[in-house]
């Protein structure tokens, strides 16, 4: 089978050192397989995300010898696939709407005595679970904003019942890993005002892309665990995973966009480095 990878920046900044770290693994695993490299933009959120910084990318991506398919796939263009997907889950009554502000969540998890935690943190405590279809009617029509979760015990359930439990999926560095959806609560897969969330789009592109080893940094490991149930319930294919280390700063902490020191175009224009330094400093010369 030909090794399909992919690249999926997100047009919010610059791309920084780590950037190239990722890219350049998902690259080269593809080129000295004889497979193909897909770069996808990530665009979904267009309060942060503007048309210089994708240029940006193709730029800094350029300059670093890598080359991609045409055309680039832009999520923003694709916006009624994501639709028809959650269309698909809110079929099968796995989705409801959820009218909880970031102050709701916190203030309900402080009255809880024994709030849900998964290994990122508190999970959502299940608010607007138990809403009756009047009451989600009636708020709906008071134009409060709301988000679009997935109910993960009851899409369990329903794959249960249908003899499709568990869920398996492979990691090139850790193995088998048996899923458990409800890992991460009940995600978010989107919003009053946008069709799709990271998790909903990031999966369903993946599968018409025919990505079939997704390479990412070891901070979405946990991720994955909700995007296996996704790809179970909408009948996506099924990739691998290889969820390399994050590259740290000298305070081990992550690289961030907005510390312009550690981006491609600082590095190259301000401080004159070669696409072979910025490789090196990046461990994969």
């Amino acid at each position: 089978m030909t090794i399909v990878t992919r690249f999926a920046p997100s047009p919010t900044g610059r791309l920084h050192i780590g950037h190239a770290y990722s890219a350049l693994f998902a690259y080269r695993l593809a080129r000295d397989s004889g497979g193909r490299f897909i770069l996808r933009i990530e665009d979904i959120d267009q309060d942060r995300c503007h048309p210089e910084f994708e240029q940006g990318i193709y730029e800094d991506l350029t300059w670093l010898g890598l080359t991609w398919e045409t055309p680039v796939r832009r999520q923003s263009e694709h916006m009624p696939d994501y639709r028809a997907a959650l269309d698909k889950l809110m079929d099968e009554d796995l989705i409801y709407p959820c009218f909880c502000t970031r102050k709701d969540i916190a203030e309900e998890v402080a009255r809880a005595a024994a709030a849900p935690h998964g290994p990122e943190g508190v999970l959502y405590p299940g608010t607007c679970r138990a809403l009756s279809p009047a009451q989600r009617k009636e708020k709906m029509k008071n134009g409060l904003p709301y988000a679009f979760r997935l109910e993960s015990a009851k899409a369990e359930t329903l794959l249960r019942g249908r003899n499709k439990w568990p869920l398996y999926w492979h990691d090139r560095g850790k193995g088998r890993q048996e899923a458990v959806p409800g890992i991460l609560g009940d995600a978010v897969l989107a919003r009053k005002d946008m069709n799709t969330s990271y998790h909903l789009s990031v999966t369903l592109d993946d599968h018409t892309q025919g990505v079939t080893l997704v390479t990412r940094g070891e901070d979405l490991f946990y991720a994955t665990h909700l995007h296996r149930l996704l790809q179970e319930l909408l009948g996506l294919e099924i990739p691998e995973w290889h969820h390399h280390p994050l590259l740290l700063d000298k305070d081990g902490k992550r690289f961030a966009k907005r510390n312009d020191s550690v981006t491609l175009q600082y590095l190259r224009e301000t401080m004159g480095k070669t696409p072979q330094e910025v490789l090196a400093i990046a461990g994969v010369s």
